[in-house]
């Protein structure tokens, strides 16, 4: 009867909690944010070839800088495809070894591809890669989404070191893709929202 008692007290608290919640709280500062990048970068190259390079999962590694000793360990294909699990380990920061496996959700050959966080450090992890035929070469843009797990302590590692890292990603990347590929068009662009 005791056990009775207080699985419904307990069931009361939680029902009131909730009930009450939004009259006494401010529901968005309660939750974790889930953030934006976007890169926008031209490139003086066709379709074809920005698609067989940026499609290949193999070549993910030679566009990541190479102090996160970032590696591709799952066997893959040359080419992308819906389903495809690839599993990678890296170190964002010295010494910390991480494992993240994504998913390649959705594919539309030379126009899109997206990669999802299956298992990694984020709680979201969405990103979307656009390809554009512009005209003398092609426009990609990747759209992220991602959120950092632990509520507000994953908001204060988000400014603190997440996107500081984030950026340093984005950046040595589009370094690395204008000297691969050449520059052409507007400055590349990295946004943070």
């Amino acid at each position: 009867m005791m056990n009775f008692c207080a699985s419904v007290a307990n069931l009361c608290v939680s029902f009131a909690t909730f009930a009450l919640y939004p009259l006494f709280c401010d529901k968005p500062k309660l939750m974790s944010i889930v953030y934006k990048i976007t890169v926008t970068q031209q490139i003086p190259v066709d379709l074809d070839t920005a698609w067989r390079f940026f499609s290949n999962p193999a070549n993910l590694q030679s566009i990541t800088s190479g102090n996160m000793s970032f590696t591709v360990t799952s066997r893959q294909q040359d080419f992308m495809y819906a389903g495809q699990v690839i599993e990678y380990t890296l170190k964002p920061l010295p010494g910390i070894p991480m494992y993240w496996m994504t998913e390649i959700t959705h594919v539309q050959d030379k126009t899109y591809f997206v990669d999802e966080q299956r298992f990694g450090p984020y709680s979201l992890w969405h990103h979307q890669h656009h390809f554009k035929e512009i005209a003398g070469g092609v426009e990609m843009t990747d759209l992220v989404h991602y959120k950092i797990p632990y509520w507000f302590i994953g908001d204060i590692a988000n400014s603190v070191l997440v996107r500081p890292k984030l950026k340093e990603i984005f950046a040595f990347r589009v370094n690395t893709i204008t000297g691969m590929f050449g520059k052409m068009g507007e400055e590349p662009v990295v946004k943070f929202f």
